[in-house]
């Protein structure tokens, strides 16, 4: 099922709401309308508009990434203690059954019984077996600490995605985060965390400082366990000498080609061994406490890599932790990373292959402005690019479902479980993308035949959980306006019912493209 994009001039109340918002909401259109860019720069101006505060009663149930880790280490040892149990109490049954037996019977072998694997997410529970004898019912499943953990933090970023005026402080949100991605498959520790990872290295700068941001991210606790800098230690450090271990680039390899600098910008195999070599000692402080507060990210000295370091020419002296941050800073401000940067967001806010004058004009003001993100989100919203442009993008599955709950309404009311779902179906399950390069933002990833098959479903389920529809047709002209075609018209007037509709509203070109 292909959606077709329109090559005529997009309309600019369509350009604010679907490509730099999160979808207009019914009676949107108006205040749209009369000032689509000063409706989105008021965003702008509005403080702390892209945090998460713990001290909303609404978001009690969250906490911050260290706590969160404590937590998911906790119930790790509750685990590994469970198995053991299980382990010592499996053999002892087995042996009472063999000696219960009469003495001339053949001890049949006792199957293995394989202990539950800890789970960090959760899962469909298995048929009931029937039972050898009555039991008292079985208590419900309780979720696995990391699980609760990341369910609350999806809904308070539904919630914010829900409530925001224009939504183009939260779509900048999702860029940052997409780019400077952490994984929820990685394991338990990064599920816990993940939510919290976005609220900490990501919302407070992301119309703030690229620096300030880099330097966040890098030394969250999530991201270093996440690019594995746990395992990296210097070879000539304390730490190196006496467990013969050494490097992993993993971390240094990756800030070099996807945070900052981008592919084939001239850094070289060396400077990313080098460049690893200043980020050993950078880690997430274990369990036991030795390095500082477990779950929290600290300097070990004892595994950095002694010594100066040479990264891209420039020579870092030895000065411990500072010399990974004096890196970090002058790799913020690199000519390259200032084009990797532009051109990102020019694909993201404008098309698929950006246009090359956009680019440079934001690589310029990167620059120049010392990586303000503020300023460049203005300068997005001013650029003629972005209103010219016709809408040729996708949007991405949580922009998608975003947009579908802020037209037809939120769903059910303090359960994330739908969404994400639907989330999982469409092939962006949240904070869990295929690997650190994040989820594609080319339009074709998501315009596959099977994708818009699961679109139409998912806009079928959400139009029959609507309790009072309107009439469609009304509907359409309150979120898409006038820049509806004649054929989408046509399709929602003739619907055989409201929800039918509402549904094909929110199948229709003009919804799903951005």
């Amino acid at each position: 099922m292909a959606i077709p994009a329109s090559n005529s001039q997009p309309d600019p109340a369509l350009v604010a709401s679907n490509r730099f918002g999160l979808g207009a909401k019914p009676g949107d259109r108006d205040r749209i309308a009369g000032d689509p860019r000063g409706y989105l720069k008021a965003e702008l101006r509005q403080p702390d508009i892209a945090m998460i505060s713990l001290d909303d009663p609404a978001y009690a149930s969250l906490l911050g990434s260290t706590p969160a880790i404590q937590a998911s280490m906790a119930a790790n040892v509750q685990r590994k203690l469970e198995r053991e149990r299980m382990a010592a109490t499996q053999p002892a049954m087995a042996t009472a059954s063999v000696q219960d037996m009469p003495a001339q019977a053949t001890p049949a072998r006792p199957k293995p019984v394989q202990p539950k694997p800890a789970q960090s997410a959760p899962t469909q529970a298995a048929p009931a077996q029937p039972m050898p004898s009555p039991a008292a019912p079985a208590k419900p499943a309780v979720p696995p600490v990391e699980a609760r953990l990341f369910r609350a933090e999806a809904q308070a970023r539904f919630d914010k995605a829900f409530r925001a005026e224009a939504g183009f402080v939260e779509r900048l949100v999702y860029f940052w985060s997409n780019h400077f991605c952490v994984s929820a498959a990685k394991g338990p520790i990064v599920r816990a965390s993940a939510g919290a990872f976005e609220r900490e290295a990501i919302r407070p700068f992301v119309l703030g400082r690229f620096a300030d941001m880099l330097m966040a991210v890098e030394r969250h606790p999530a991201m270093l366990f996440y690019l594995d800098n746990q395992q990296s230690i210097g070879p000539d450090s304390r730490a190196g000498r006496n467990r013969q271990r050494g490097l992993n680039e993993n971390l240094a390899r990756e800030i070099l080609e996807l945070h900052t600098l981008g592919v084939g910008s001239g850094y070289s195999q060396a400077d990313v061994t080098s460049f690893a070599r200043i980020l050993t000692g950078w880690m997430m402080a274990g369990r036991e406490g030795r390095l500082g507060e477990p779950g929290s990210s600290v300097f070990n000295a004892n595994a950095h890599e002694p010594g100066d370091a040479v990264l891209l020419g420039k020579t870092y002296p030895a000065a411990g932790m500072g010399q990974a941050e004096a890196a970090l800073n002058d790799i913020a401000r690199h000519p390259a990373t200032a084009q990797h940067i532009a051109t990102k967001l020019a694909r993201h806010f404008i098309a698929d292959e950006p246009p090359p004058a956009a680019v440079t004009r934001l690589a310029k003001l990167f620059t120049k402005s010392d990586g303000n993100l503020r300023a460049l989100a203005a300068a997005l919203i001013d650029m003629p690019e972005a209103w010219s442009t016709p809408l040729t993008k996708m949007r991405s599955p949580f922009d998608y479902i975003v947009a579908i709950r802020r037209a037809a309404g939120p769903g059910p009311a303090n359960d994330p479980g739908q969404s994400l779902n639907w989330l999982n179906a469409l092939g962006e399950p949240l904070w869990q993308p295929p690997g650190p390069n994040g989820f594609s933002d080319q339009a074709d990833s998501w315009a596959s035949a099977e994708g818009m098959k699961i679109r139409f479903d998912i806009a079928w389920q959400a139009a029959r959980q609507v309790k009072d529809i309107g009439n469609p047709s009304d509907m359409l002209d309150a979120i898409i306006g006038a820049s509806a075609s004649p054929e989408t018209r046509q399709a929602v007037a003739r619907a055989e019912s409201k929800q039918q509709g509402l549904a094909l509203l929110l199948m229709a070109p003009e919804f799903q493209r951005r």
